[in-house]
């Protein structure tokens, strides 16, 4: 399994990197909708909606999407990424941690297409816009990236005391702080070397945002494996050899990138 997970990693992330770097923003926007889309498809599943209604919801995150492409100065007087974003941190602040701890089992469909755009459509408009910065993409998506390898390892090789059990059983303390380290580690090499040229008024802001986002990070994560938990399903898909599916990979980043495009956009404005 490692060495399909790796094989698959090795073909798809110079595929995303080069785009992210080298694709004008728009085509890079609608060249991530089919995965927005793929993982629309997921959530259905997940959420046990019939075949029509796997349809209907992923014609909607199409429409929000195609809908947010329009120019800028389309909502001049209204500033509606920042609403998407606040709708997405907002939920993830306090719905997605009152839904775990209650250990809510939702079924209304109304309810799971809601948390479903709310999981897909901030994200995709996330790495949307922050494409603009590249470097400063790689650097948040990094964050995630190391936090997953590192708790992957470290929980695999020490991990004894579950993190949450009736959750996702593979999850161990002990991986969450091999990540923490690994996230730290991380952090003060990307600063020290690359961002503080950036944004080099905005030290603690920045150490603030890493910290904010590697909890959500674990969250976004429990969430997906709680809601496979009660659709009986291992995987959210199969798109993604020895990964899953595509939800199985942005799980993480849903519950983070919106915040992150709103901290380092403002960051970056002020700078």
């Amino acid at each position: 399994m490692l060495r399909t997970r790796v094989l698959t990693a090795a073909i798809v992330m110079p595929l995303f990197i080069g785009g992210m770097f080298f694709l004008p923003n728009t085509w890079w926007a609608i060249g991530l909708l089919p995965l927005m889309l793929a993982g629309g498809w997921e959530w259905g599943v997940i959420a046990g909606f019939k075949y029509a209604g796997r349809w209907y919801f992923c014609t909607l995150i199409l429409c929000s999407a195609l809908g947010l492409l329009l120019p800028v100065n389309v909502f001049q007087t209204f500033p509606v990424d920042n609403v998407v974003y606040w709708i997405s941190v907002l939920f993830w602040l306090i719905v997605a941690p009152t839904w775990l701890w209650l250990g809510w089992r939702l079924r209304n469909p109304w309810l799971l297409t809601l948390t479903g755009w709310v999981m897909i459509v901030p994200t995709w408009l996330a790495l949307s816009r922050l494409q603009e910065y590249p470097w400063v993409l790689l650097a948040v998506l990094g964050v995630i990236w190391v936090a997953d390898i590192a708790a992957y390892f470290s929980g695999h090789t020490w991990g004894n005391r579950k993190l949450a059990p009736s959750i996702s059983p593979g999850k161990t303390w002990e991986g969450v702080a091999g990540a923490a380290v690994a996230v730290t580690v991380y952090y003060v090499c990307v600063w020290f070397f690359g961002f503080s040229r950036v944004a080099p008024d905005f030290e603690l802001i920045a150490a603030a945002l890493v910290a904010a986002l590697f909890p959500l990070s674990i969250l976004g994560d429990l969430f997906e494996s709680w809601s496979k938990r009660q659709a009986g399903v291992k995987d959210s898909g199969t798109l993604l050899p020895g990964h899953g599916g595509v939800l199985d990979r942005i799980d993480a980043l849903t519950s983070t990138l919106p915040l992150a495009a709103l901290t380092v956009c403002w960051m970056l404005q002020r700078a």
